[in-house]
């Protein structure tokens, strides 16, 4: 990668490959990590479940040890997409390439640890904006780290081809308090934190009702409006908050 040109790091392929047909990206090379065994799998340690950055959605989505210990990120691996994109795409290309994806607000809800190639950085700190981490240039990611929650639980409103989130929220519940992250409504995934009071106060859907969701931010496209997705916000809150477990 150091003496490439202008390299890309290929991971399932599913938002680089598009990218390449329309030709609206003109990479010098491609480097494939997927022979590299230690990005794969799923482990869990003192209160940490660890997913490695090229374990393919499917495989989140049927580990019995996140199944047992985070249902909700499960739940959400088994929703992206179509079984095709779940058996090829990554858990490291999702958090690396789309901060409107599904897996960013797990990572958010979540309070998760992005581990790279050069240092650990927090998700509150990795989703800075449209289509843009705080990765460095040639720095990916080799895993993500979840703490454990004692509930935790993800709702979307999907678009019916691509299933992209036009508005999903990640809700999660542990000692340190409540998390309520929001995705596909943005230029990017954040956290709500007007829902995150109301929820710590009162754990219960109706603690939402009546909280006014900011328009400003929000995106406007062929999907949804902004006015829209300011209501889907406070619906799929409410959702998950039933939904935790």
């Amino acid at each position: 990668m150091a003496t490439a040109a202008d390299g890309r790091f290929l991971a399932g392929g599913h938002a680089l490959l598009p990218s390449l047909k329309q030709r609206l990206d003109h990479p010098s090379d491609l480097i494939d990590p997927g022979a590299i065994a230690e990005l794969r799998g799923v482990t869990k340690a003192g209160g940490i479940l660890t997913i490695g950055a090229m374990t393919p959605h499917a495989d989140v989505a049927n580990s019995a040890v996140v199944r047992a210990s985070i249902p909700a990120l499960a739940d959400l691996a088994a929703g992206i997409g179509d079984p095709q994109v779940r058996n090829r795409a990554t858990l490291g290309g999702s958090v690396a390439g789309n901060p409107t994806a599904d897996y960013p607000a797990a990572l958010l809800g979540l309070g998760a640890t992005i581990h790279t190639d050069r240092r650990q950085i927090r998700a509150d700190d990795f989703f800075v904006g449209t289509s843009k981490t705080a990765l460095g240039r040639g720095e990916i990611v080799t895993a993500v780290a979840f703490p454990v929650p004692e509930k935790a639980a993800y709702a979307k409103f999907s678009g019916l081809a691509s299933r992209y989130a036009i508005a999903g929220v990640f809700v999660g519940k542990s000692s340190k308090g409540v998390r309520v992250a929001v995705t596909g409504a943005g230029a990017c995934v954040f956290r709500d934190l007007d829902m995150e009071n109301a929820l710590a106060a009162d754990f219960a859907p109706r603690a939402i009702d009546g909280l006014r969701i900011p328009v400003s931010g929000l995106r406007s496209d062929r999907h949804a409006s902004a006015e829209y997705r300011a209501h889907l916000i406070g619906v799929m809150a409410r959702r998950a908050v039933a939904a935790c477990r």
